[in-house]
């Protein structure tokens, strides 16, 4: 069976990222925290857009097995919002392009989707913590829309930590 095999390039091309079958989720997050380290990490000289247009973070999540940075590992540089989070979001040092986030405790990874290509990101599944969205636009109506985390988000995170016990 071949599975997709996508890659997350930073804008200069120096880090490479790669992810290996299909996601757990494409998603799109409002939470207060995607918003601030979004800010934080556009606030670089020269960073790339990390926000969409209405202030979410669309994001393509994977188990930690099956995303791997094959080049510029040395280039990343993991910011937190404060001492205490256990959230990272890890920036390529060469161009300030924010390439993926990293929850310390969970067994995934959440890389930007728009430092994949285009043709290569799934639609959005989900847009969750909309209760946080500020954009005065009308909400996008791509997929179902969430005032907090749902229960279906956690559902898949639980059966990637199951198939990845299992070696599924």
């Amino acid at each position: 069976m071949n599975e997709t095999i996508r890659i997350s390039t930073c804008v200069c091309g120096q880090a490479r990222c790669e992810a290996t079958g299909e996601p757990i989720l494409s998603a799109v997050c409002y939470c207060k925290d995607c918003q601030a380290g979004g800010r934080l990490i556009e606030a670089l000289p020269a960073a790339a857009p990390v926000l969409d247009t209405d202030g979410g973070a669309a994001y393509l999540t994977y188990r930690d097995d099956r995303f791997r940075c094959v080049a510029g590992e040395s280039l990343l540089k993991g910011y937190h919002l404060k001492d205490t989070s256990p959230t990272f979001r890890y920036v390529a040092t060469c161009c300030n392009t924010a390439m993926y986030l990293k929850f310390r405790r969970g067994h995934w990874v959440s890389a930007y989707a728009n430092r994949f290509e285009t043709n290569m990101r799934p639609p959005v599944e989900m847009r969750t913590n909309i209760r946080f969205r500020q954009a005065e636009t009308a909400l996008p109506d791509d997929a179902p829309a969430y005032r907090r985390f749902p229960a279906r988000l956690f559902a898949r995170l639980i059966a990637a930590r199951i198939n990845m016990a299992l070696g599924r």
